[in-house]
């Protein structure tokens, strides 16, 4: 989550937004986001419904793998990336890209219109 927290701003620059989901309880979890200076919006799961709904991978010894999910504003899921280990996270450089070939079609969509 470090790494999304460093380039938030080119993220909210394209328009999205970033939810972080954990399996702590919400005060847990809020306690971790502020400890960690993170400015996106926190998403307790301890009853693990997202995390199902999803399909995150888990591994036996050290739990929830990161997963970073691309949602377009039409709700179409267009990226996934399901790490192996709990460094195995998408670069914000490929992630921003996505975000920009994402922008650029809704772009040409509306001069479209």
């Amino acid at each position: 989550m470090a790494q999304l927290r460093r380039d938030y701003d080119d993220f909210l620059k394209r328009n999205t937004d970033i939810v972080a989901i954990g399996p702590e309880d919400q005060a847990s979890f809020d306690d971790f986001r502020r400890s960690h200076n993170m400015p996106f919006t926190g998403l307790a799961d301890p009853e693990h419904k997202v995390e199902n709904l999803y399909s995150q991978h888990i591994a036996f010894l050290t739990g929830r793998m990161p997963s970073i999910y691309i949602i377009d504003r039409d709700g179409r899921i267009r990226y996934i990336h399901h790490g192996e280990s709990m460094s195995d996270i998408s670069p914000n450089a490929e992630i921003l890209g996505f975000l920009d070939m994402i922008n650029a079609e809704y772009s040409k969509d509306i001069l479209k219109k």
